[in-house]
């Protein structure tokens, strides 16, 4: 068995369905004993017991990362359960739909409370555990922020969202720069459309199916797209990539 990530614990928030309970199983199939994290816990388990049917290991853990303060608790118990922390995956989201003329303060905060404030503790109360445990000095931390191509492209009705995934890139590179000489790998990935479903009404809908054909290759993506760039950037490849911001879109932004 194919296993770089065996020996290391990977922590995946926003695990209970889309991107995060995808990225929870394929960690989990290169070896690695994965922390599934979200508020739905009982997706969550329905996710564990897959992994461990399949012969991996996983465990779940409620949490909301709009709540700063859950974090660490949350991740303190990861690693009584599954031991030293090296890898995180800052993948929880939310839409953060609205025009810029109607879209509310409250909606605005919750977009940013989620995609940027959880993102920053996630990936700060990691890093602590990681140089405290071990793995920054042994090479193997790992932290990767989710992004998306609205960090760098006009996705129109989007502007809280657009605004907060561009703040989570430029937090990638600063957080990069300041734990460069502790070893710690802060990396940012910038997926394109995937259908999940935080999208899949609105690309069976007229408008969705009218941007789907706006793009070079007229396809979405499909999450089995990222594999070979989430094992890059979370395993033994990223020793020397650091502050780097990947978009990886089928050429959707062309």
């Amino acid at each position: 068995m194919d296993a770089p990530l065996k020996q290391r614990v990977a922590v995946v928030t926003g695990a209970s369905s889309g991107l995060g309970q995808h990225f929870s199983r394929i960690l989990a199939a290169k070896g690695a004993a994965v922390a599934l994290m979200a508020r739905r816990t009982d997706r969550l388990q329905t996710t564990v017991a897959e992994i461990r049917a399949a012969g991996g290991t996983a465990e779940a853990f409620a949490l909301d990362v709009a709540d700063a303060d859950a974090i660490a608790p949350a991740l303190d118990a990861a690693q009584a359960s599954l031991g030293p922390i090296s890898i995180m995956i800052n993948n929880a989201g939310v839409g953060g739909e609205g025009a810029a003329l109607e879209i509310t303060p409250e909606t605005w905060d919750a977009t940013f409370a989620v995609n940027v404030r959880g993102v920053f503790f996630g990936a700060r109360e990691a890093a602590r555990r990681m140089l405290e445990n071990g793995e920054a000095a042994g090479g193997h931390a790992r932290i990767l922020n989710i992004a998306s191509i609205g960090a760098h492209t006009v996705l129109p009705g989007l502007a809280a969202y657009c605004a907060s995934k561009a703040a989570v890139a430029q937090m990638t590179r600063v957080l990069a720069r300041e734990w460069a000489r502790q070893d710690i790998a802060v990396n940012a990935l910038c997926p394109g459309y995937i259908e999940t479903e935080l999208n899949a009404h609105w690309f069976a809908a007229e408008g969705g199916q009218k941007q789907l054909k706006g793009w070079p290759r007229r396809r979405l993506m499909d999450a089995h797209d990222l594999d070979e760039a989430l094992l890059m950037l979370t395993g033994p490849g990223a020793r020397h990539i650091t502050g780097s911001v990947i978009t990886l879109d089928d050429g959707q932004t062309l």
